[in-house]
């Protein structure tokens, strides 16, 4: 691989993020990000990066890749702690730094990666947030469905809970991947990876509803191989949008917390998980690669059955 700078370097890279690993505009950008603050480090700490070779006698330029060491991202971290970043962000950084040293070492430009010397941080393992049933209920049942735009946000809401999928894969959504007959959806996740998700039948009432409504309305076909979810100007809605109309819809249900679509997704898992449900089909239905990731989901349960056991055992 010819390169002239690091730059160009972290420009090819997020290229290969981008079309060869199917990673989204968000996930490719935030590598840049990532990645462009440690290249700024590197380039105002030349001392660090200026190395001597034994062999040849000469010292390597600080714009060279080679000169990284892992004593450089051990003080790039350390200068992240200092400025008091949290933790889960600079995992997260370091994470991006070893991907990026390895597509480096991949394709010849440097023999070692020196992120591998480098320890991650030990994160604390906060306890996702999310809904009891109650108030899940409460949430989607006040949402008034006299109109189509009302119509549209219980429908979007109501898929959410009903499947766990991001915000990301149901603003993604088709009319062509729901199967009312089947009752599953195909969702395209991370990666651009397929699977089929279950749907209850209640949701897709209620989806049924608003396609319906917005053929009588809008005429938009039934039949339509465009977005499922659409905007008031009939274009495919934003996860932005989605946030925004499920904020206003706790507000207006008088939830006392804050609520993002991501918390959509935990009560999901945590409301499968409490109900019964094995833990892998709740990682496949999820979409994650690792059950290590669905496991946080068990701790919500866990702490409420030692809630539960402190409340009624009589020999505390």
């Amino acid at each position: 691989m010819n390169y002239t700078s690091l730059q160009e370097l972290l420009d090819t890279f997020v290229d290969f993020l981008s079309t060869e690993k199917g990673y989204s505009i968000n996930t490719c950008r935030a590598y840049q990000h990532d990645l462009e603050d440690f290249i700024a480090f590197f380039f105002t700490n030349r001392a660090y990066a200026l190395t001597y070779s034994e062999e040849d006698g000469e010292t390597i330029d600080a714009q060279d890749a080679t000169a990284i060491s892992g004593l450089m991202i051990r003080s790039y971290l350390g200068l992240l702690h200092k400025q008091k970043i949290k933790k889960s962000s600079v995992a997260r950084k370091l994470s991006s730094i070893r991907s990026f040293m390895k597509f480096l070492q991949k394709h010849g430009v440097i023999t070692e990666n020196p992120a591998n010397s480098v320890l991650t941080p030990k994160q604390e393992k906060p306890i996702p947030n999310y809904l009891t049933v109650d108030d899940m209920f409460r949430l989607l049942d006040s949402i008034k469905t006299d109109d189509l735009p009302g119509k549209r946000n219980r429908a979007l809401l109501e898929a959410m809970y009903s499947t766990g999928i991001r915000v990301s894969e149901l603003v993604g959504l088709n009319v062509s991947d729901v199967d009312f007959s089947g009752k599953v959806i195909r969702v395209t996740g991370k990666g651009n990876v397929e699977r089929m998700v279950p749907i209850g039948q209640k949701a897709l009432n209620i989806l049924k509803d608003y396609r319906d409504t917005l053929q009588a309305v809008k005429g938009v076909a039934h039949n339509s191989t465009g977005p499922l979810f659409l905007n008031k100007n009939n274009t495919r809605i934003t996860a932005r949008s989605v946030a925004r109309i499920l904020e206003k819809s706790a507000l207006e249900a008088g939830l006392s917390v804050p609520v993002a679509p991501h918390d959509l997704r935990h009560s999901f898992a945590t409301h499968m998980l409490d109900a019964g449900l094995d833990l892998r089909v709740v990682q496949e239905m999820l979409g994650h690669k690792q059950l290590s990731t669905t496991q946080k989901y068990t701790h919500v349960s866990i702490d409420r059955l030692m809630a539960a056991y402190d409340s009624a055992h009589p020999r505390k």
